[in-house]
């Protein structure tokens, strides 16, 4: 009689031991199902913040891409200017005609010309291609040369600063940052773009504000690394590819 109580009151501990585990496992799996619902519900928060941010970034990159367009184009407007008073003082010499005719208002009216979109343009050697316009317009009032050199002087001016609106390149020149003047390299891209680098290891590029052009140390280490890849490029002598380089278009004349 005593082993029958033995084996059912063993019986009964075993059913309840099983219970027991049974509703144990539910529980785990319950738990294991909320914290798997609790990671899937942050995950789609997570995909909806990201499809946002994207939304965002392409919106901005077609606000940037429309105005760089657009500067663009005003920027070709420009060159069309000069080619224009490029044109505009052949057709003066076609009217006066015969050699023996004074070219002297002709040539010193082109050098004015010439003065003033240097002046307006970026800050490119400005002062050094003033004074060699200026050089020929004291050499002819002076006699050291004559009319028509010139006027071939003026032309070779022109064709130098049209040249200059399409070179890529890198140059040395002084330049005034943080009030003080240095020198330092410069890289040109065409008449758009120009970048700068000295010798303490500041990068930066020129930033225009109305018809003033100033100098901004590029402090975002993506833009740093952008500018110094340009310039290691430039060193190479590559000068075309792929470059990705901060938005620093200048227009040139801009009121």
């Amino acid at each position: 009689m005593g082993k029958i109580k033995q084996l059912i009151s063993l019986s009964a501990a075993l059913a309840i031991s099983g219970t027991m585990l049974h509703a144990a496992n539910d529980d785990n799996m319950v738990k294991s199902i909320m914290e798997l619902r609790s990671q899937v519900e942050a995950l789609y928060t997570q995909i909806d913040d990201n499809k946002e941010a994207y939304r965002s970034q392409m919106k901005s990159y077609a606000l940037q891409i429309s105005d760089n367009e657009a500067q663009i184009n005003r920027q070709d407007t420009s060159l069309k200017l000069t080619q224009q008073n490029i044109e505009k003082t052949e057709k003066k010499l076609e009217v006066m005609g015969s050699a023996t005719v004074d070219l002297k208002p002709v040539v010193n009216e082109a050098l004015d010309a010439l003065e003033k979109e240097i002046q307006t343009g970026i800050p490119f050697k400005v002062e050094e291609r003033i004074a060699a316009l200026h050089q020929i317009k004291d050499d002819l009032k002076n006699g050291n040369i004559s009319q028509e050199k010139a006027l071939a002087l003026t032309w070779a001016s022109y064709d130098d600063a049209l040249r200059l609106t399409k070179e890529i390149g890198q140059f040395k020149q002084e330049i005034t940052l943080d009030g003080k003047a240095t020198i330092a390299k410069i890289a040109k891209v065409g008449s758009v773009m120009m970048f700068f680098a000295t010798p303490d290891d500041r990068v930066g590029y020129v930033k225009q504000n109305g018809k003033k052009y100033s100098y901004v140390v590029a402090k975002d280490s993506i833009e740093r690394d952008q500018i110094i890849d340009l310039f290691d490029a430039l060193q190479k002598q590559i000068r075309t590819g792929y470059f990705t380089l901060p938005n620093a278009l200048l227009l040139r004349g801009a009121n």
